[in-house]
């Protein structure tokens, strides 16, 4: 057994083969909490917590890093807006976001560091860097040296000669252009923290290399993020902490974005689907399923109907293990392992799509042995799509799903119930007088209702169909 992954900074598939046999340590750039999250977001998150499941599955102890940038210039620009303390803005945001986490069954990170708690391994950093001729102090400013550092740009594949690095406001004292600042001087009204150039706040792109260097040390696995943040983050963390002295990340793993209209979604282009009002809308399982089944390097376009059609897709897997269980009066547990193809495609790059097919495939074949009332055979099913499903985090019949949909949905859908029940009675009162047209015609207004009705030994059940 081999898992191989897309590394970055290699373009290619590499077999994964870990720092530390049996451990996996990752670091993953996480919210930068200025705003709610939208569905493009929380997409990072489900990837990564797939692909964190599927180690923990194939026997690793998996430390997950995923850290809070609660400080930036968005954040500071929304707190003068709104006329909010920043700290407020950031937290409010911040429990958005584990709060549509949690909603979409991720589990919680081993640790979820905040920038602003680690200021003082940032000023370690940079006092190392200045020492080794990587980074200066200017107009309270503290900036890297790009040209020190020969293996910059090699992530992104980019000539340093043609670089036209962001810049911000009152980043003044550069020695190039193109040096990034690390540590952007105090300006009145904003927040600082005392350092030895100066008061001042953490540049982006520090507070992660500084973080990761905490909690994984001078070497870890993988690090992932968003396409996006290949340049400049993911090449400023990288020069930042090699020329440190660290080896840094082993790997690196980039999602693609949700986009509308072939364009990413984001704050600033007005595109975005927030995530806490498509749960007004969506089940929080049938989200995880449409964000989470595509390829993680494959973009995915919004759009209503395709939500729909992974609403669908998800209920067909829900109706065959709900007849299974009330065939076999109980419920089925998982297998011990997946099957051999799933395994195969998952440990391919994290190949979701293909996974997903075995787990329909299964699920075909566990409606055929139904029909041909084979209990044996459609249990084994059964115990084969709950292992599948829950390595992908989609297990309907998990505590976690059961827990959070029993508040949501319970009271309705025992409404409901008793109103199809009446209709369906109605039904088999025709029947039974065989007046078949009038029960057909009860059946065809219920289907054209959204609901399947299907006759079974032990009377007719729905579903939505």
């Amino acid at each position: 057994m081999t898992i191989r992954l897309y590394d970055t900074s290699a373009r290619q598939i590499r077999d994964f083969s870990p720092l530390t046999p049996g451990c996996v340590s990752i670091y993953l750039c996480g919210a930068t909490v200025q705003a709610a999250p939208h569905i493009g977001h929380i997409r990072s998150g489900l990837n990564f917590d797939i692909l964190r499941r599927w180690f923990t599955y194939r026997g690793y102890d998996v430390t997950f890093v995923r850290n809070v940038t609660d400080i930036d210039d968005k954040i500071i620009n929304k707190a003068a807006d709104q006329k909010r303390p920043w700290w407020a803005i950031g937290y409010e945001n911040e429990r958005a976001f584990n709060d549509g986490y949690t909603a979409l069954g991720c589990l919680p990170p081993t640790v979820e560091p905040r920038a602003t708690g680690h200021v003082t391994e940032m000023v370690e950093m940079m006092r190392g860097l200045i020492e080794r001729g990587h980074a200066y102090a200017a107009d309270g400013n503290v900036y890297f040296d790009v040209r020190s550092f020969p293996g910059y740009l090699q992530l992104s594949n980019q000539e340093l000669d043609n670089l036209l690095q962001p810049s911000g406001e009152g980043e003044t004292g550069k020695r190039d252009p193109r040096d990034f600042a690390m540590w952007k001087a105090a300006k009145p009204g904003e927040p600082s923290w005392e350092t030895p150039w100066g008061r001042g706040r953490p540049g982006w792109h520090l507070e992660c290399s500084a973080m990761a260097h905490k909690y994984l040390g001078e070497a870890f696995d993988i690090h992932g993020g968003g396409l996006d943040l290949i340049f400049p983050h993911h090449e400023n963390e990288i020069a930042q902490a090699k020329a440190f002295g660290d080896d840094f990340a082993g790997y690196w793993l980039h999602n693609a974005w949700v986009t509308i209209s072939g364009e990413k979604m984001a704050k600033s282009l007005g595109n975005s689907v927030l995530v806490s009002e498509m749960l007004k809308r969506w089940r929080p399982i049938v989200l995880r399923y449409y964000l989470g089944t595509p390829h993680y390097r494959s973009m995915i376009e919004y759009s209503e109907e395709a939500l729909r059609e992974a609403e669908a897709a998800f209920a067909r897997i829900e109706g065959f293990m709900q007849r299974v269980c009330e065939m076999a009066g109980k419920t089925v547990e998982p297998a011990a392992e997946v099957p051999p193809a799933f395994a195969d495609a998952m440990d391919d790059d994290l190949g979701v799509p293909q996974a997903l097919a075995i787990v329909h495939t299964t699920v075909r074949q566990g409606n055929s042995a139904l029909t041909a009332d084979d209990k044996e055979g459609a249990v084994a099913r059964l115990a084969e799509v709950r292992a599948m499903l829950g390595v992908l985090g989609l297990d309907p019949l998990d505590e976690q799903w059961a827990d959070a949909s029993a508040g949501r949905s319970d009271d309705l859908h025992g409404v409901v119930d008793s109103l199809v029940r009446l209709v369906l009675d109605q039904r088999q009162a025709a029947r039974t007088r065989k007046d078949w047209a009038a029960a057909d015609a009860i059946r065809d207004q219920l289907q054209q209702a959204g609901l399947a009705i299907e006759d079974t030994p032990a009377g007719p059940r729905w579903s939505l169909s």
